[in-house]
């Protein structure tokens, strides 16, 4: 079957197969290189294999859970929704939960997710106990960092590339209620913005939604969006009705591709300026729920359709501290240039990095959305060579076709990691996208 990431892009003619016991993923697995795909939301195409896709949906029990440390123990197959849906009214909340809600476990340990407070707690790594992986062989491993460390540490993050995470152990965090203390702080330009989230180096959570096609002085004009876990002496009336906020208004569904002309220059920009406005009348302090805070996308349902039946592209890259800010300016300034603007626009501040190829290390993380067209090829082209430029390194999860030179220069952990997959992991696993980048 023709099968793609959130993106919609590239789309892949795939064998897929749908295991639903251990038994039957095992012969699957045995049977020839293979890739494990959760719900399908990495963007490009890390879950896709012509071969051998193995789908883990049907392994999606969680299997226990102790109140005391707030350790879950889930298989790979779960969703995040159903474990908040599950946990947030016993008062527990995701320890590091990435921008939507409908990912699995499997998928956001390959991925090895960040939040928006990364700056803070770290990644997802820093909250998994322990990863049972099922290797080629058809042995199944408990990795730890103290057992098969060094598996554990490639396979967080690795994007599925040394086995199948078959279930974990993850610790969520204790919350009063669903309710977050938001603070709104509309930043006139990039340097603001910076500026803002230094200030704000204490708080949990913090974030910026960036107009990319303000320029000249004004350019990486942002809303920065700083939150808190709301207690229950913080709450009114009527948040208290609903302490965990549970009583979220029903999604919306984007219900057609929208046609390519309505992504353009001035529709984007338009939009780009009523948000802004918006975000500048409710600046200081409010109560917000859970979804809309850390999930605003996940209320339109199908909301990749926005950017036409061809699909979309995201690039995210991170940019070290000391050449953030001029890195930053040079992308926003191109993207400017350019006219293709992205409705999606988000700046994060990040932390220190961790072992593996994960993603994250410490600077500034920005995220850009563009439609799938030869224009915009050209421009992500560019952008990579400006972070490139400025020491960046590029999110796996994120990705639908970086080159692989572009990898390599980017991050040298790369040939370690390929070394050791083709010296150390038990096993044989591939992707669309390890084949396009030589991993």
């Amino acid at each position: 079957m023709k099968l793609s990431g959130w993106g919609r892009f590239p789309s892949v003619d795939c064998m897929v197969h749908a295991p639903r016991d251990e038994g039957d993923l095992v012969a699957r697995v045995v049977a020839g290189e293979a890739i494990a795909r959760g719900n399908g939301r990495a963007y490009g195409d890390s879950a896709l294999s012509a071969a051998n896709t193995v789908s883990m949906r049907h392994f999606d029990h969680m299997l226990g859970f102790d109140p005391a440390s707030g350790q879950l123990v889930a298989e790979a197959g779960v969703l995040l929704a159903d474990i908040i849906a599950a946990f947030l009214p016993r008062g527990w909340f995701p320890a590091v939960t990435p921008g939507t809600r409908f990912v699995t476990v499997g998928g956001i340990i390959a991925a090895d997710v960040h939040g928006k407070n990364h700056h803070r707690d770290g990644s997802l790594a820093d909250f998994i106990d322990w990863i049972d992986l099922l290797g080629a062989d058809g042995t199944i491993r408990r990795c730890s960092r103290t057992e098969h460390a060094d598996l554990f540490e490639w396979t967080i993050g690795g994007m599925g590339l040394t086995g199948i995470i078959m279930r974990a152990a993850m610790r969520l965090r204790p919350v009063e209620t669903g309710w977050i203390r938001q603070t709104m702080i509309p930043a006139a330009n990039l340097d603001a913005a910076l500026a803002a989230f230094e200030a704000a180096e204490a708080a949990t959570y913090s974030v910026a939604w960036v107009d990319c096609l303000a320029s000249g002085s004004a350019v990486g004009r942002s809303l920065v969006m700083l939150g808190e876990h709301a207690s229950v002496a913080e709450l009114g009336p009527k948040e208290a009705d609903d302490r965990f906020a549970m009583r979220a208004k029903s999604p919306k569904r984007m219900p057609i591709d929208a046609p390519a002309f309505m992504l353009n220059r001035l529709s984007v920009g338009a939009f780009n300026r009523l948000y802004h406005a918006k975000g500048k009348a409710s600046r200081g302090a409010s109560l917000v729920g859970w979804q809309p805070y850390f999930y605003p996308l996940d209320a339109i349902l199908e909301w990749n359709r926005i950017y036409g039946k061809r699909g979309f592209m995201q690039f995210q890259t991170v940019l070290p501290p000391d050449r953030s800010r001029a890195g930053l300016a040079a992308l926003l300034e191109a993207t400017a240039k350019s006219g293709s603007g992205s409705f999606l626009a988000v700046l994060k501040r990040m932390g220190p990095g961790r072992g593996g190829i994960s993603f994250p290390m410490d600077g500034h993380t920005l995220t850009l959305d563009f439609p799938v067209r030869p224009d915009t090829l050209a421009l992500m082209e560019r952008l990579d060579s400006i972070a490139l430029d400025h020491g960046g390194r590029f999110y796996l999860a994120k990705d639908a076709r970086m080159s692989a030179a572009t990898l390599a220069r980017s991050d040298p952990r790369m040939a370690d990691f390929s070394v050791y997959r083709a010296t150390g992991a038990p096993g044989r696993f591939g992707s669309a996208q390890s084949q396009r980048l030589d991993l």
